[in-house]
């Protein structure tokens, strides 16, 4: 007895080829669509982190410098250091409009010579910088992308003064903003920007 075995094998047709095809095309497109906006939202935040840090690091760094202004050690050093004029009328900020200077007398010495004694802060606004010198060097970067670097003198009232003698506080503002513009942002030339404002009491200079 002999038996046939009929093929009932079909293919694919055209039709549900081209249906596979566009719903993998979706699927597709879909899963790049979600990665593309997942890039975009982690790329926002690392900007976002990088200038909240450029901000609070020069902050601190400032800040802890501005509290040891104007102390200083009258016993220290020699004779002719102690009779200097500078040390009878010791000032440990100050004032200038255009840059930040901090004077102290950091290693007992009865001088301001030493190293990170008589520091200097001023905003370079074509750099978008702060720069920092030390003594009678030259300036040098400190702080990058920044957009503003502000620094009012206060009173012991808390009001803004001009006077060198009735400085007793420094309010610093610092806008940090990022390294490259965001097309998808549309405000200050696509650039975010962070601001922090610290006002500092050095305690040297209630004295």
């Amino acid at each position: 007895m002999f038996f046939s075995v009929q093929n009932r094998e079909s293919g694919v047709t055209l039709i549900e080829l081209l249906i596979a095809m566009a719903l993998s095309g979706i699927i597709l497109g879909t899963i790049a669509g979600i990665f593309i906006i997942q890039r975009k939202t982690y790329d926002t935040q690392e900007q976002i982190t990088e200038i909240i840090m450029t901000a609070r690091a020069a902050t601190d760094m400032i800040t802890r410098e501005v509290r040891m202004a104007g102390y200083y050690n009258p016993i220290g050093g020699t004779e002719m250091q102690r009779s200097d004029p500078i040390k009878t009328n010791f000032v440990g900020i100050p004032y200038a409009p255009k840059q930040l200077q901090i004077i102290s007398d950091l290693n007992d010495d009865g001088s301001t010579t030493g190293p990170n004694e008589n520091i200097t802060y001023a905003y370079y606004d074509k750099t978008n910088q702060i720069k920092r010198k030390t003594g009678k060097g030259y300036f040098q970067p400190f702080s990058e992308n920044i957009e503003e670097f502000k620094f009012d003198y206060l009173d012991s009232a808390g009001n803004t003064t001009t006077s060198t003698a009735d400085i007793r506080q420094i309010k610093i503002t610092i806008t940090a903003r990022t390294s490259k513009p965001d097309p998808d942002y549309s405000a200050n030339g696509g650039f975010r920007k962070y601001t922090l404002i610290s006002t500092i009491t050095p305690r040297n200079l209630m004295l």
